[in-house]
């Protein structure tokens, strides 16, 4: 079966030596689990230095066609103007990451809303981690950028029902599955609409990878619709991004 992570991140950590903060660390961690492919946001980016981290990432992954540079915006400052979002499309960028909490900015306010706009404009989609923001700030996004494709990372299992409301809601609004292992949980979602709008996604090494990709081998759903989970899922996302 082919697999997609769709939320993975390289580089060291603040808090613990990982095998995969090296690109060949990583890929031998995506081998040993049996994962093609991984988008990628570099942990300098998340954790210290967001600009700085995006020219790491770039430089550590250009020519490495299994990785896939998910750099991180925060608007109004990386990058310093919206028209390195079209040079970033040409380097191969499909999708950003955006922490609101972790980075101090409003989702909802006028700067957000112009580089938006931007994002929606240049065809990236952006992945957000559910706890950066909340459900009803998600459904005003949808509703002021209709053509934004949003990932939501990270959900929990203790957020189904909130999920479900968000996927009924947000048309373009995809929901990684890394954390949501739980007896059925996946399933439960799939049942009330949210079967073509899974995503496969680990969030390692900060989370765990192989208690995912162990839940995916083992889904009680029909072998298209695991296929469509492990990959078929992000790559609509990506390519449905209106450009």
């Amino acid at each position: 079966m082919d697999v997609t992570d769709a939320h993975r991140l390289l580089g060291p950590l603040p808090f613990d030596d990982v095998v995969s903060a090296t690109v060949e660390g990583l890929l031998a961690e995506l081998d040993r689990i049996a994962i093609r492919r991984a988008y990628v946001t570099h942990t300098r980016s998340l954790f210290a230095d967001p600009a700085g981290g995006n020219d790491t990432l770039f430089a550590q992954l250009r020519g490495h066609e299994r990785l896939y540079p998910v750099p991180v915006v925060i608007p109004g400052w990386v990058p310093s103007t919206v028209d390195t979002l079209a040079a970033w499309w040409a380097d191969g960028v499909r999708m950003v990451r955006l922490c609101p909490a972790r980075h101090r900015f409003d989702l909802g306010g006028p700067v957000a809303a112009q580089w938006l706009d931007a994002l929606a404009g240049d065809g990236l989609a952006v992945a957000i981690d559910l706890d950066e923001t909340a459900p009803a700030a998600l459904r005003a996004l949808a509703v002021a950028h209709p053509t934004l494709a949003v990932l939501l990372v990270n959900p929990g299992y203790r957020r189904l029902r909130e999920l479900a409301e968000l996927l009924a809601a947000a048309p373009r609004l995809w929901v990684e599955t890394g954390t949501l292992v739980t007896q059925h949980g996946v399933e439960w979602l799939a049942a009330r609409g949210g079967a073509g709008r899974l995503v496969f996604g680990t969030g390692a090494p900060v989370l765990d990878d192989c208690g995912p990709r162990f839940q995916l081998d083992h889904l009680e759903l029909p072998r298209r619709t695991v296929a469509h989970i492990a990959a078929g899922a992000l790559d609509e996302l990506i390519a449905g991004s209106p450009r």
